[in-house]
């Protein structure tokens, strides 16, 4: 039985809503902006400029009615003739390290891609013996792999490839006898888009709202997180995160699903399939792991040692995590290969989504300009005076809520643009310590699960004709709501540990 990818009934109604939110978002924008422009707002003129800057890029980012990135770099410019501020500094913030550890990053996960090293890995697990041909056994290593391979590559790039590797296991259970029971395809391919989500907030790397927010806090509250410390409060969330989602989906739509059959011949097959190791895979396997030591480095110094030691203060200074990026991408093009005798060729690595990068730059800068004009104090005091005493468990909660929420109707990465800069305020107008509601927000952002149009990782999976919308809608929301509840618990419970 064929199972290629079809288009589900709702995908017209989705498409007219996206047709529709893109025109509405050309006709806010303006409109928003030329009235806050001549309203009479108690500001600061720059302060005053930049808020219809603002609030018109915000509606242009929910509505995605230009590319992101373009929105990002043009109100960057707005800002200048806007005379917000000069455009020295208004594009200082497009030389953060931060970007180039996205570069870097970006660079590495090329490398991985090109050379299969994640198929490698994937079908490296799943093949194990106690994997087998245990239906809850393969859907548990299925979603494991996806979101160890998020926290280090892009999660949209996670999905595309174990998508694949889903629609083969599907595809051969439904040459079985009985074919694959619906309910399990639906959760296997939901599982390869939310587990990919998760597995992003493990790492600064996997998913850019978490260098967005590490970019925040260290600018706007001069905490630095290291590489290290930022697992220390990732990897928690995303093992107790992917284990509800795991019950969850294993009661739904596991329960019952006899072995299957001849699986485990399957996925050994693929495997083998790969080949011997090449010069390519071990020379990348080489660099990320010297990248990876080099992030963590400092982090197991200050464990051993202390954070006032001389030893982690020179290695904290020496290795911010773009420089250990860096080096490990500029060893792919030194070390042997199979694409023209290296592992990358410029032309390979251009290929990185510079689209992010630029709107990290973009999306900063504006939070930046907020911060140093005033404004972002004065959204937040007004803010305040809006609600009540939460205290720091209620703007823990608020700023989870919001950005799932604006994660829903926008990307992630917008998401984390929107809701961060205005947290930060809003906690210090109301007298709370700023970074646990950063924080929230920051992992928040990245929990978009209940629509197609919420991550790509959603539509991707989406598109395979397989996930009725009610469905994807009604995990997403369970998913949603527990990914809320574990932020705010472990971050007001680990954030101690970071500080």
């Amino acid at each position: 039985m064929s199972i290629e990818p079809a288009s589900p009934p709702e995908a017209d109604l989705e498409s007219r809503f996206d047709l529709w939110r893109g025109r509405a978002g050309f006709l806010l924008a303006p409109l928003v902006f030329l009235a806050l422009w001549f309203a009479p707002l108690d500001l600061p003129a720059p302060a005053h400029r930049l808020a219809a800057i603002l609030a018109s890029v915000a509606i242009l980012w929910v509505a995605e009615s230009i590319p992101m990135p373009v929105t990002a770099l043009v109100a960057a410019a707005v800002c200048v003739l806007a005379e917000v501020a000069p455009a020295k500094k208004v594009f200082a913030p497009f030389a953060e390290q931060l970007m180039f550890l996205f570069i870097g990053s970006f660079i590495l996960a090329r490398a991985i891609f090109l050379h299969g090293l994640d198929k490698r890995f994937a079908y490296g697990v799943m093949s194990l013996s106690i994997v087998g041909t245990s239906p809850l056994r393969i859907l548990f290593a299925y979603g494991a792999v996806t979101a160890f391979i998020s926290a280090w590559i892009s999660n949209t790039a996670t999905t595309a490839m174990m998508f694949a590797i889903g629609l083969s296991l599907i595809r051969f259970f439904d040459s079985r006898p009985g074919g694959c029971p619906p309910a399990y395809a639906t959760v296997l391919l939901l599982m390869t888009s939310f587990s990919a989500s998760i597995g992003g907030l493990a790492t600064p790397i996997g998913t850019p709202p978490n260098a967005i927010g590490l970019g925040f806090i260290r600018n706007q509250l001069q905490v630095d997180i290291p590489f290290f410390d930022w697992m220390l409060l990732g990897v928690p969330i995303v093992i107790v995160l992917y284990l509800f989602l795991f019950a969850y989906l294993a009661w739904f739509g596991a329960r019952g699903t006899g072995p299957i059959a001849g699986g485990d011949l399957l996925i050994r097959e693929q495997a083998q399939s790969l080949g011997p190791w090449t010069a390519g895979q071990r020379s990348t396997v080489f660099a990320f792991g010297l990248t990876i030591a080099l992030w963590i480095l400092p982090g197991v110094v200050a464990l051993l040692f202390g954070e006032t030691s001389p030893a982690y203060k020179s290695l904290r200074d020496m290795l911010p995590e773009a420089v250990p990026a860096i080096l490990g991408a500029g060893l792919l093009f030194l070390l042997p290969g199979n694409r023209s005798g290296k592992v990358l060729t410029w032309d390979d690595a251009a290929q990185i989504d510079w689209g992010v990068v630029l709107l990290y730059g973009g999306g900063f800068a504006l939070g930046e300009l907020s911060r140093e004009t005033g404004l972002a104090a004065a959204i937040g005091h007004g803010l305040t005076s809006w609600l009540p005493e939460a205290g720091p468990w209620g703007l823990v909660i608020a700023a989870a809520v919001v950005a799932v929420l604006v994660s829903e109707a926008t990307s992630n990465t917008a998401a984390a643009n929107i809701v961060i800069p205005v947290v930060i305020p809003l906690a210090q107008s109301a007298g709370v310590d700023p970074l646990e509601p950063a924080l929230a927000a920051t992992f928040a952002a990245s929990l978009g699960f209940m629509l197609p149009v919420s991550t790509p990782c959603n539509a991707i999976v989406y598109g395979s004709g397989r996930i009725p919308l009610t469905r994807m809608i009604r995990y997403g929301l369970l998913l949603d709501l527990a990914g809320i509840a574990v932020v705010v618990l472990l971050v007001r419970t680990l954030t101690p540990l970071i500080r």
